[in-house]
């Protein structure tokens, strides 16, 4: 059933093959006749069949045990251990093992499974070409319709699957925690709210590039990829920060000689200035993506020498945001966007002063 769910690679149940087991099962009321008991049954069994140490030999610094059993011959097969094994009686001779005992070879399992405590079988599914997530969602409806559980019984769905659904815990904490340290070490830094607020919300702007490159090479959204936009989001604000800078620089060199030259700062002045502080922060920003896409270039050359696939995914998303960044033809997603809103916020005050 699992085979027909686009994405299944292969699906393959455990099997559980049986064994032969040798059983041998007391007789109580026999016992009871020749005045044995159980206990003397099984010490007598495993002696002939288990070995018992009887001794030990020394053989120069080693030291070994000599243990003592019934040849072979005597113990092959059911009807030699039934005929053979002699079971000595409390009032002197012996009685054969087959007279107070019956001993049978009986089909078992090879292995028994156990998962907390309950019994467990597994099924092996390797999927391709699909999200783990999407995949199991669909497989757990598939399962819920066509197989009816005996009472008693539970399906779990684990493997990569579980791994993936603890980071996701996990990631419910870590991505607003990140968000929130960000935030914070922008108002520090400029100490003020608006310039904080202006570069948060250009940071989903910034993941633009990365996932539309997700989607060129076929990349699956995984862990490995939330933490590579995880890292994508501090280099945003660390762009963000630099553009900020550089256009309330520009704005202060501007007033300056709009001062000097006894005119008023106008509207013109407002965007000649930004267009300065814009032009102006392309050598930091350089410096900043270049940086990071060198630290990358290991992993996006040589992943498969590396052998960490996830951490190949997680890259890429950031690689191409990172060349988006610093393509010369124009700005990336959140820089444009803080610039507009750099715009904006400066018009408002200007507005406001006339």
């Amino acid at each position: 059933m699992l085979k027909t769910i686009p994405g299944t690679s292969s699906a393959f149940a455990e099997r559980v093959i049986g064994g032969y087991y040798l059983d041998i099962v007391p007789n109580r009321a026999a016992l009871g006749r020749y005045g044995l008991t159980v206990n003397d049954v099984q010490d007598v069994i495993s002696m002939a069949l288990g070995a018992e140490v009887v001794t030990s030999t020394v053989e120069r610094r080693e030291r070994y045990g000599v243990a003592i059993r019934y040849p072979r011959a005597y113990r092959s097969d059911p009807q030699s251990i039934a005929r053979d094994v002699q079971v000595s009686l409390p009032g002197g001779g012996s009685v054969p093992l087959g007279e107070i005992a019956d001993v049978k070879l009986t089909r078992g399992a090879t292995t028994i499974r156990t998962e907390n405590g309950q019994l467990a079988v597994y099924i092996f599914v390797d999927i391709a070409n699909r999200d783990l997530g999407g995949y199991v969602a669909e497989a757990q409806e598939a399962v819920a319709k066509s197989v009816k559980m005996p009472e008693g019984y539970s399906v779990a769905w684990s493997g990569q699957f579980e791994y993936l659904e603890r980071a996701k815990a996990r990631l419910m904490i870590v991505v607003p925690l990140t968000l929130a340290l960000i935030f914070l070490l922008l108002y520090l830094n400029f100490k003020a709210l608006t310039e904080t607020t202006i570069v948060m919300l250009s940071l989903p702007f910034a993941l633009v590039g990365g996932i539309w490159l997700m989607w060129w090479l076929g990349f699956n959204a995984s862990v490995a990829v939330a933490v590579g936009f995880i890292a994508l989001a501090g280099v945003a604000a660390e762009t963000g920060v630099i553009m900020l800078i550089y256009l309330d620089q520009a704005l202060k060199e501007r007033r300056s000689i709009c001062e000097a030259d006894g005119r008023d700062f106008t509207r013109a002045d407002l965007h000649q200035s930004i267009m300065v502080g814009a032009v102006e922060r392309v050598r930091p920003k350089m410096m900043t993506v270049v940086a990071i896409m060198a630290g990358l270039v290991p992993i996006l050359e040589h992943w498969d020498r590396i052998g960490n696939h996830a951490a190949h995914r997680g890259a890429d998303d950031r690689r191409n945001d990172l060349l988006d960044a610093s393509h010369p033809g124009g700005d990336p997603g959140d820089l444009r966007v803080g610039k507009g809103l750099a715009v904006a916020f400066q018009g408002r005050c200007f507005i406001g002063r006339r």
